[in-house]
Order: structure tokens, then C-alpha cells, then sequence
């Protein structure tokens, strides 16, 4: 099945044909699992370590096999999209997480549920790019706002849901249930996938990169790694977190010049080149930081400052969640009428002015006022995260989205890690001087990654303003 849309007049308020939003809704629901999955399981860590007669430090490794594959996983989709169609692989991803899920459930001791959570992981990994390239080019860059808004919201919401849900599911039944939820989701996506999703056409991606595979694949897993196990430790120099910290970042710098010197790089750094994705992709780093650094942040400030526990604290985080998911439409269609740099800038500073107030008001300050600025941060990261990875995949040309989807992806994963590690950092170390001192330092740091995210979106904005119009960055040679 076929549903470009891209042969439709190139207007930013052109409409988007009923077809495109339904393959948008598909390709949502596939996101909705890989960031629900990643969450649903940390409340169920302890039944975990009980049932399976287990250490919780080993149980961990159930939720941190699944983020290391996930990460992973992410450099070689961009090949595999190419090799196989996109379509075709968000739908091989899905029926491999799907069963997964399914595995995981059945798994009888952890030695196993860690394997088949690594399974998860790498395929959970390749399906918001994957998804990320069937809708752009589904729908042209006129029009990517919008329908990448609609990605969005299942990206915002999963991570806000999966404690909650979690938590429901340890209370009333047991833990295989955590991995049982994803099958009927995925069985129900699958079926309407395999109706509504276009394959995409493979192309001959050259031969595969076996050693910037490698070097991608080892380093950006270690660098996240090493930034968990920072967060968790508080010491940078210990030998679990310096190590994988350090051989991560080596790895990554000798996959740059590895890259400039290959002719068909496992992913194209020659994206770089054009400003405006230069410019986005910073922007998404430390929108990343503010986005998924901040989801450890507002757990241990509920938990530490204010006595919820982890079932309570993902009821009352909600309201950021709400706020991104109502705003996300708006600001998809602002993105397509104004671009991703002025929306992204707006939201940058909302984000700052809706940070301060956290750096400054007691720990025990009323629920209400709380709520509304969740509520209003929210709206605030919605108009930040989501306009820069837009502006990202509307700078390049079709045949090079595979390659700035995973890029794009990267560095935001790359990013929400060192600042969820250095938020727990700053937690831990100002603890002592009291929860009021942890925290408002803590949130400090926070409206520094604000105001960095908002000063790139400022950069984002003059790209876009100086380079209209801009020719898109070179392709990657043929292969041979």
C-alpha cells in the first residue's frame, strides 16, 4: 500500500489527507509501547526480586538491559530502513517486540527475563525512527509538524503512563502482567499495519559499515550506561562508571574520524554540513536533557521532597504529560506555518520561566500551584522538543531521513542521560544540607539545560531565518 501525500500542494496549511492520519495513528501506537515499556517496569523491580528469588541490583538489569539494547539498536536502523523499506522493518520491529513481550512473560528466572528485555530493547529501538521516516515520507516536509506532533504525544504520554500502569498491574496481579499488556496493543497494531503501513521501497544500502557498527554500537550503549551508573553512584570515578564513560566517548570520537574516511558510513555525518540540522540536533540534545533528564528529576522530588510513593508520584506527574499532549497539535501546526526554530525558541523559554519557580518555592509548597506548573511546563516542552526534531527531518531530502532520524534520536537519548545523571547527582550531594537545598540546586541545573536548549533553539531560528532557502545537505555517495 502506498500513502504518500507528498504529491499535495507544498503549503504549510495544506491539509493532510485521512490516509496519512491514519498511518500516523498506527505508527503513534508503536511508539506508545516502546516508551510505555520502558517505565512499566521499574515499579515492579521489587515483586520482581521476591518472585524470582533474585538480588535487586540483578533485577535492575531488567530495566537497564532494556534501555542499553535500546540505545544500541539505534545506529543500524537507518541501514536496515534502506535495505528493507522502513515500512517493512517498523513492522518486523513490532512483531519481534510484540513476541517478546510475550517471552517475557513466560520467562522462569531473571537470567532469561534479562536476555528477552534485550530483545525488547533492540527492537523497541528501531521503531520510533523507523516510524519517524514512513511519516515524513508519507507527508513531505511542508507538512512534517503536524503529523510528528501526533508521534509526539504518544512519546510524551507512555513515559507518564507506565509507573501508573505499572503500578495498577503489581497491585491487582503479578509481574508477568507487566509484558502481557504489550500483547494485545501490538496484536491490534500489527493487523491495522499490516492494512495501512507502506513498506517502503529497499534500495541497496552498499555494503554494511561492520566497523562503524561496531564502534556506534558499543559506544553510545556504554556512554548511557556510564551516565546511568553516575546518577546512581555519584561518583564519576569509580571504575563502573568511569570506564564505560570513557571507552564509550573514545568509541564515538574514533567512529568520527572512521566516518570521514569511509565512503558509506553506517550513519552519515555529512547531515552536519547543513545549519539548520546542525543547529536542530543541538537543539535536540539539550531539549533532551530537559525532556528525559527531567523525568528522574520530578519522580525524586515527589518521592524525596514530598513523601508520595512511586505509584502516587506517576498520578500526580500526569498533569506534564497532559499539558505536552494538549498543546502538541497546536504546536505542530505552528511549526509548519513558522518553522521549528521560532517554536522551538518560544518553547525554550517558557520551559525556563516555568523552571525558575521550582528553584526557588519550598519542596512542601501547595499541591495546586505544583500542578499548574507541571501543567504549564508541559504545554512549555511541547512547544521545545518536538519543533526541533521537526526542523531536524525537514532540512533533509527523503533519501537521507533514515540517517537524521537516527541521529536525531541519539543525541536526544544521549542527552536526557547525562542530565538525568547529573540531576540525581546534584540530589544526592546537597541531600545532606536538607531536601529544600537538594532539590532547588538540583532544579538549578535543570534551568541551566533550559536556558542552554533555549539559546540553541535561538541558533535554530537564525539558521532557518538565514538559509531560506537552503539547498538540503549533500547525499551519501551510490553505493558501489
Amino acid at each position: 500500500m502506498n500513502v504518500a501525500d507528498v504529491s499535495s500542494p507544498a503549503r504549510p496549511d495544506a491539509p493532510i489527507s485521512p490516509q496519512v492520519w491514519r498511518l500516523a495513528g498506527v505508527i503513534a501506537s508503536g511508539a506508545f509501547l516502546s516508551g510505555l515499556d520502558a517505565s512499566v517496569v521499574s515499579v515492579g523491580l521489587d515483586t520482581l526480586t521476591r518472585d524470582l528469588d533474585t538480588t535487586l541490583a540483578t533485577a535492575q538489569w531488567v530495566a537497564t538491559g532494556y534501555l542499553i539494547a535500546f540505545a544500541a539498536s539505534l545506529p543500524l536502523c537507518a541501514w536496515l530502513a534502506r535495505r528493507a523499506g522502513a515500512g517493512r522493518l517498523w513492522l518486523w520491529c513490532l512483531v519481534a517486540f510484540t513476541m517478546a513481550s510475550a517471552a517475557c512473560a513466560a520467562a522462569p528466572n531473571v537470567e532469561w527475563l534479562i536476555g528477552l528485555r534485550v530483545v525488547q530493547g533492540l527492537a523497541a529501538g528501531m521503531l520510533i525512527p523507523a516510524g519517524q521516516t514512513v511519516l515524513g515520507r508519507a507527508v513531505g516536509p511542508h507538512r512534517l509538524g503536524r503529523v510528528m506532533a501526533t508521534l509526539g504525544v504518544a512519546v510524551t504520554l507512555a513515559p507518564a503512563l507506565g509507573p501508573v500502569v505499572g503500578g495498577v498491574v503489581i497491585h491487582v496481579g503479578s509481574w508477568p502482567w507487566l509484558f502481557l499488556l504489550n500483547v494485545p496493543i501490538g496484536l491490534v497494531a500489527l493487523w491495522l499495519g499490516r492494512r495501512w503501513v507502506p513498506r517502503g521501497e529497499p534500495v541497496d544500502p552498499g555494503r554494511l559499515d561492520w566497523v562503524g557498527l561496531l564502534l556506534v554500537s558499543v559506544g553510545l550503549p556504554l556512554v548511557v550506561y556510564g551516565c546511568t551508573r553516575w546518577g546512581e553512584t555519584g561518583n564519576v570515578t569509580g571504575a563502573g562508571v568511569a570506564g564505560p564513560l570513557v571507552g564509550g566517548v573514545l568509541a564515538l570520537l574514533a567512529y568520527g574520524v572512521h566516518a570521514g574516511r569511509s565512503a558509506n558510513p553506517i550513519l552519515d555525518l555529512g547531515l552536519f554540513r547543513n545549519r539548520i540540522y546542525r543547529a536542530a540536533t543541538v537543539t535536540a540534545t539539550f531539549t533532551g536533557a530537559a525532556l528525559f533528564g527531567a523525568g528522574l528529576l520530578f519522580p525524586l522530588y515527589y518521592q524525596l521532597g514530598r513523601g508520595a510513593g512511586p505509584l502516587e508520584s506517576g498520578l500526580l506527574l500526569i498533569a506534564m504529560s497532559l499539558g505536552s499532549a494538549l498543546v502538541l497539535p497546536l504546536s505542530g501546526r505552528l511549526v509548519d506555518r513558522f518553522g521549528g526554530g521560532l517554536v522551538s525558541f518560544a518553547g525554550g523559554l517558557a520551559t525556563v520561566v516555568t523552571t525558575v519557580p521550582f528553584a526557588v518555592i519550598d519542596v512542601d509548597a501547595a499541591e495546586w500551584l505544583v500542578q499548574l506548573l507541571l501543567l504549564v511546563r508541559g504545554a512549555a516542552l511541547a512547544c521545545a522538543v518536538v519543533p526541533a526534531m521537526s526542523a531536524a527531518f525537514k532540512a533533509v531530502t527523503a533519501e537521507q531521513l533514515p540517517d537524521a532520524t537516527s541521529e536525531v534520536n541519539i543525541v536526544s537519548r544521549v542527552g536526557g542521560a547525562l542530565g538525568g545523571a547529573i540531576f540525581a547527582i546534584v540530589v544526592a550531594t546537597h541531600l545532606p544540607d536538607g531536601v529544600d537545598a537538594a532539590f532547588h540546586a538540583s532544579f538549578r541545573w535543570l534551568l541551566a539545560a533550559s536556558v542552554l536548549a533555549t539559546l540553541a533553539a535561538a541558533w535554530l531560528l537564525l539558521a532557518e531565518r538565514g538559509a531560506q532557502p537552503e539547498a538540503p545537505a549533500p547525499a551519501r555517495a551510490p553505493a558501489r
